[in-house]
């Protein structure tokens, strides 16, 4: 199960990961919905690119860059949460959104915690992987922790001040108010 579009669904694929002794080069991507890393895809480009049901995974210290041209080709992205403080991630969804114009499935994979999800969906997340040792319904409800925010982001353009009307003056966003 996960959590996607702010509802908890079954997951039909799966995230391929490689053992110690695998290399991107010699792995088998098996058949059915893969999110493979992103170091398969690129060792192994020519024979997954016909493939529909295929994902990528980012790893916390690999730029989206490298998906630059080809994020429309996959259904969903993730990025991989090594540890809870680790937030590369974070920038990796900004960038995939913003500057990459991806516009499928972004999802959280890894060491993903209830605490941590109001801001991922913030930069562009729409599905969580929680961990497998957490609860899932509890999760959920880490998406609407907060009722406003304050700064802006890819889920609100206008900061706070300027979404606010304060002694009968409407906020404009102009200098000359």
């Amino acid at each position: 199960m996960i959590i996607k579009n702010k509802a908890i669904v079954s997951d039909d694929w799966t995230v391929l990961r490689l053992c110690e002794n695998e290399t991107p080069e010699s792995i088998t991507v098996p058949a059915g919905k893969i999110i493979v890393p992103l170091k398969v895809w690129q060792a192994q480009k020519a024979e997954l690119q016909a493939r529909a049901d295929l994902g990528v995974w980012l790893a916390s210290d690999e730029r989206p860059e490298e998906l630059k041209g080809e994020v429309e080709k996959f259904n969903v992205i993730a990025v991989d949460f090594p540890k809870f403080g680790d937030g590369r991630g974070y920038s990796i969804a900004y960038n995939l959104r913003a500057r990459l114009g991806y516009v499928g499935e972004l999802r959280a994979i890894g060491d993903v915690l209830r605490d941590q999800m109001f801001y991922m969906q913030r930069v562009g997340f729409d599905a969580f992987a929680p961990r497998p040792d957490k609860n899932i319904h509890d999760a959920l409800k880490g998406l609407t922790d907060f009722s406003e925010t304050y700064q802006i982001s890819l889920d609100q353009k206008l900061p706070l001040f300027r979404r606010v009307q304060r002694d009968g003056i409407a906020t404009t966003g102009s200098t000359n108010d």
